[in-house]
């Protein structure tokens, strides 16, 4: 059985399940929501550029906007400039930030073109000199988050690694897929085995968990001493509690709330998160990864986007549930 805590510099995750920074999905109000749920050690922020981090206001910004309960927190940086590391890095302190992760595993077209995200891994330069950079300046837990690389090269992989342990990283996400593949791809879960192998790093394994068979399947061929889920977890709120559970056997603290329940309980704390002009666009993103979890998921998806207001977008969602849905 795996360890149901990690140290990871002066913090104990527990279990070693992180809610994974996803663009447009992973803000306050997920995270709480599945922190409800139970079962999530470590929760990290949406992508965040260095350049506007030290302007953002936490109070209004949904970048930044955070509940008191939220804890653990990394908030993620992404950044191609090693003089943008020491203002965002001030800010971040002064927003009780508990980590600092850095995107190393963004293929978008747009960091691409900064040199930022999965770009800046080759260049080794100037990703020393950030990480560097980002060290000197915190005793805050240290993580990086990757992908496999541009091809399936162990040996260049094993390399990156060794940097990351030189420049003092504190914790190590692998998402198992290279550069340029799609999520519709099979991770190379076993290909984290070699890191864990040959690298003094804690490491979590990322990609392509949405079971409690997967995270099974993902621990056992990548040797990592955690997972970090995204997508699975925006289908199933609960999947956390019960890999926490039946993987790491600690409590069960499940809610238990019907989908329905769940569905309205993300949309309460929309609410009370985020101005009015901010709350329809989430509720769209965060429908597209549930409904999927249902037979014919696909109209409560179909319904939600042709709403123009969050009122019937509430009410569409109303009677797909009332319809499909079991409120058992």
């Amino acid at each position: 059985m795996p360890s149901s805590s990690l140290i990871v510099r002066n913090l104990r995750i527990s279990p070693p399940l992180a809610l994974a920074p996803m663009v447009g999905l992973s803000h306050s109000a997920l995270r709480s929501l599945v922190q409800e749920e139970g079962g999530v050690g470590l929760l990290f922020t949406e992508m965040l550029a260095a350049r506007r981090v030290p302007h953002d206001n936490p109070r209004c910004s949904p970048l930044l906007i955070r509940s008191a309960g939220e804890r653990p927190l990394f908030y993620q940086l992404v950044a191609a400039d090693p003089q943008l590391i020491a203002p965002a890095v001030e800010k971040l302190h002064q927003l009780d930030a508990q980590g600092i992760d850095l995107n190393l595993g963004c293929p978008a077209p747009l960091l691409r073109k900064q040199g930022a995200g999965a770009t800046l891994v080759g260049n080794r330069h100037r990703l020393t000199d950030i990480l560097h950079e980002l060290r000197r300046r915190t005793e805050l837990p240290v993580s990086v988050k990757i992908r496999l690389g541009e091809r399936d090269d162990s040996e260049e992989l094993l390399a990156l690694c060794r940097l990351f342990v030189d420049q003092g990283v504190d914790l190590l996400t692998v998402h198992a897929r290279l550069n340029g593949e799609k999520f519709c791809r099979k991770p190379r879960w076993h290909r984290i085995s070699a890191i864990k192998e040959k690298i003094n790093l804690p490491v979590l394994a990322n990609g392509g968990i949405f079971t409690v068979e997967d995270a099974r399947k993902c621990l056992e061929l990548s040797g990592a001493d955690g997972l970090m889920l995204g997508r699975g977890v925006a289908t199933r709120p609960w999947l956390c509690a019960d890999i926490a559970t039946e993987i790491f056997a600690l409590p069960n603290t499940r809610s238990m709330r019907t989908p329905a329940e769940l569905y309205c309980r993300f949309i309460a704390l929309v609410e009370q998160r985020f101005a009015p002009e901010r709350r329809l666009g989430r509720l769209k993103q965060f429908t597209h990864y549930f409904a999927a979890g249902f037979p014919f998921g696909h109209h409560l998806t179909a319904a939600v986007q042709r709403s123009g207001t969050l009122t019937e977008a509430v009410d569409r969602a109303g009677h797909f549930f009332e319809q499909h849905v079991s409120t058992t």
